[in-house]
């Protein structure tokens, strides 16, 4: 099992050598799980060496454009190939209503002769509330996180723990530093994704590295940065985490790799 990181960037690092942070899990089988897929997510499979061939599987997190907004390039290119099915969807319940009728719909509700509706597209899973989904027999927990908080409600976003060939493994997506409510994943997780600001003038709704550096060493010691902005970073690896995750950095699972880490490589691709 393989994961690789089709962009390490934030929402508006296109264009800066980087994309989106969307994630592709591709399975010993070579089946392959999109981990959100971003208005730039044609470019960077193809940087990768795939397409909307390959997709056959997409998670949603939450309902920004750098994490939805491919998802209409998907659902057309994918309809209108014989040499596709249907991908499946997997989101939480209370986004799937959201995503159609505020993001999706205005491009592909009408098609010559018909309406559509998301189930149009997609083999569409709606995960209930503390629900987790199952793909390849690994269980995908939803984890809520806090990304916005409007004043009125949370917007809802979800970030994901799961196991693969032992490793437990928590991915953030988009967060705050909201230690109080995921605290008990960073405990269980052996390896931790995590949303890391690094804008010289911060904003309130992701974890800025100023802050994710005063977390325990034990918690930073299996914590990789991504979702960062263009320009230099810190030194990660000199304050006690693993690093910030490149562009198309793979991570190596497999299980005859005997190592208390998954391999780490880059892949080949251009700058």
């Amino acid at each position: 099992m393989k994961l690789i990181f089709l962009g390490s960037g934030s929402a508006f690092t296109v264009g800066a050598g980087n994309y989106h942070s969307n994630l592709l899990l591709i399975s010993d089988r070579g089946n392959k799980l999109l981990l959100d897929c971003g208005s730039d997510i044609r470019f960077s499979l193809h940087e990768v060496g795939y397409s909307h061939l390959d997709i056959t599987d997409i998670y949603i997190s939450h309902l920004h454009s750098d994490h939805v907004g491919g998802l209409e390039y998907i659902a057309f290119t994918t309809k209108f190939d014989p040499r596709c099915q249907k991908p499946r969807l997997y989101l939480s319940k209370d986004l799937a209503a959201d995503l159609w009728e505020k993001t999706l719909s205005g491009g592909l509700r009408s098609v010559e002769g018909e309406l559509n509706d998301l189930d149009t597209f997609f083999e569409v899973e709606k995960i209930p509330r503390h629900g987790s989904f199952t793909w390849e027999n690994i269980e995908f927990k939803l984890v809520k996180v806090i990304h916005i908080n409007n004043g009125f409600f949370v917007m809802p976003t979800y970030g994901l723990f799961f196991e693969i060939a032992g490793q437990k493994m928590f991915l953030t997506t988009d967060t705050q530093l909201c230690v109080d409510e995921i605290k008990d994943y960073y405990d269980r997780a052996d390896l931790i994704f995590h949303d890391c600001e690094t804008s010289k003038f911060p904003s309130p709704v992701h974890a800025h590295y100023n802050q994710l550096v005063n977390l325990p060493a034990p918690i930073k010691n299996k914590m990789w940065l991504y979702g960062y902005q263009p320009g230099p970073l810190p030194d990660a690896q000199h304050d006690g985490f693993l690093g910030f995750v490149r562009r198309g950095q793979v991570f190596d699972f497999s299980p005859s790799t005997d190592r208390d880490r998954p391999v780490s490589a880059d892949m080949n691709i251009s700058s």
